[in-house]
């Protein structure tokens, strides 16, 4: 999690980065990496990690606050509640698990706030060409499509994020999910 002051002239204060705990296979990913981290430079760090994952993941200095937390569904649901946005990184299961999470979220109403893909060298085509499937075949409504954003560089997603509007209808009242507020 990251925070900008005005000085950015964001809306944004917080954005919540799911990302990899390694850097992939190619130094295009790591560099997309420091790209977005440029884009965000005027941001504080923030971390909220599951105590299990503390002796993993963290393996030397720490930017920022640390804050642990017991499971990664409070993890995601602390991150939600602090961020103004999401953006994913090239990752692996984990990552995908949680911004699938925040799209979910996002559909059902329970938050609108941009979700984007920062879509490295095509790493996320093949997932945004099955929500178009489906689209296509009915399984997802086409304002609802709207919810990911995408692009290949962290200049042109933030841009693109800092104009969304949410489009799609709430399926419940936001009130009717036990949730922590978003």
């Amino acid at each position: 999690m990251r925070e900008m002051g005005d000085e950015t002239g964001s809306e944004f204060k917080r954005i919540c980065v799911f990302c990899g705990s390694n850097s992939g296979n190619r130094t295009v990913f790591s560099d997309a990496a420091v790209e977005l981290g440029r884009q965000l430079f005027l941001m504080v760090d923030a971390m909220v990690i599951p105590k299990a994952l503390v002796p993993i993941e963290i393996s030397g200095e720490t930017v920022g606050e640390v804050k642990v937390v017991s499971n990664m569904h409070e993890r995601k649901a602390v991150m939600a509640g602090q961020a103004d946005a999401f953006i994913a990184l090239p990752g692996g299961y984990g990552t995908m698990e949680e911004v699938m999470e925040m799209i979910t979220w996002s559909q059902l109403g329970i938050h609108n706030k941009p979700v984007g893909l920062l879509n490295v060298d095509g790493y996320y085509n093949s997932l945004l060409e099955l929500f178009d499937n489906g689209v296509r075949e009915g399984f997802i409504k086409p304002a609802s499509r709207h919810i990911v954003i995408s692009s290949p560089n962290a200049t042109e997603l933030l841009a693109k994020m800092e104009l969304y509007t949410p489009l799609h209808q709430e399926v419940v009242p936001r009130q009717s999910w036990e949730v922590v507020n978003l």
